[in-house]
């Protein structure tokens, strides 16, 4: 008989349609498998372990992994950066070397070259349709052991990591899918082997709580690199700090803010120092939008303002001047 239509008597003698058996355990850890082992099927030919040497006696290692077919891979600004020299090994046993195309610390963010055509490649997804909860596979190479495939889930979304560059990376993705050094610069795949992140950081001494770089941020960092060698960020030219902001000076001066950026130092000739910005002036706004933070700040000073005219709004004693600026280009890191 078929299960859907069989019936079952009640203890009144009348007839009521069964309830559904849940799935078998078996059954959900079998699908769970399959997309677990599809995904590592579909991305780990793509996935390379780097040997990287930045000098005599200084060596590292990561990951990275192959995006277009002629041989550009995504890895981690902190692996390769200021690299002498870079070591690319795939799973079919071969071993190229590696060029540094462009590395942005402030997403550590990374492309090299290899001299290859053909390469097996990934498919870089939307980090903008990650659910919290969805299945998340890592793909690595952990204290140098090659090809590694953890899983777990994303744990949240929108957060924010500290890069050694000293900002902010926004909208990073947490995970609970195992990394370990060496992890750095694989990829973070769904279920359908699709990247949804660029592993970057663990909390050491912690379980569980691993980040990645997310594929839309990756991705605009890409075409930064390929069109200009870098990521172009504004440049003001001031060392600052946070401040909170008196609240009676907020409402004397009309501001949202409930903190403020206080300038420590202006170097001589740069875009703040011409407008004429001091040390001791509180920056409330950058182009009437409120800054609270450094890292607002930071924000605001995309690629697109450069040489273009803003107005920074301080509070200098008991005035609140509006000072015209053009944001540089921020120069290069060694």
């Amino acid at each position: 008989m078929d299960a859907l239509a069989h019936l079952i008597l009640d203890d009144g003698g009348t007839a009521s349609p069964a309830a559904p058996s849940p799935p078998a355990d078996s059954a959900l850890l079998d699908a769970y498998s399959t997309a677990v082992a599809g995904a590592a099927e579909r991305v780990a030919p793509a996935v390379a372990h780097l040997d990287v040497e930045f000098g005599p006696d200084r060596r590292g290692s990561g990951s990275a992994f192959a995006f277009t077919p002629d041989g550009l891979l995504l890895t981690n600004s902190h692996v390769v950066h200021a690299a002498r020299r870079i070591q690319a090994s795939f799973p079919d046993g071969s071993t190229r070397d590696a060029d540094l195309v462009g590395d942005d610390p402030d997403t550590d963010s990374a492309v090299i070259r290899i001299g290859a055509g053909h390469l097996p490649t990934v498919t870089l997804g939307s980090s903008r349709a990650v659910r919290v909860g969805q299945l998340a596979i890592a793909i690595g190479n952990p204290y140098g052991f090659q090809h590694t495939v953890t899983a777990g889930v994303v744990s949240a979304l929108g957060r924010s990591l500290r890069a050694q560059s000293g900002r902010l990376i926004d909208d990073v993705l947490q995970t609970d899918a195992a990394l370990n050094p060496g992890n750095s610069g694989g990829p973070l795949v769904n279920s359908r082997g699709e990247v949804i992140g660029v592993n970057t950081a663990i909390i050491p001494m912690a379980q569980g709580i691993c980040f990645a770089t997310a594929i839309d941020t990756v991705k605009w960092v890409v075409l930064q690199i390929l069109r200009h060698g870098k990521v172009r960020r504004g440049y003001l030219g001031i060392a600052g700090a946070n401040m909170p902001l008196a609240r009676r000076v907020a409402r004397h001066f009309g501001l949202p803010n409930g903190g403020a950026v206080r300038v420590e130092t202006v170097e001589a000739g740069s875009p703040a120092g011409q407008a004429g910005l001091e040390p001791g002036d509180r920056i409330v706004a950058y182009d009437r939008q409120a800054v609270e933070t450094i890292d607002q700040l930071h924000r605001l000073l995309t690629g697109e303002r450069i040489g273009m005219a803003a107005v920074i709004t301080v509070i200098r004693g008991t005035h609140k001047l509006d000072l015209p600026i053009r944001s540089a280009e921020a120069p290069g890191r060694p």
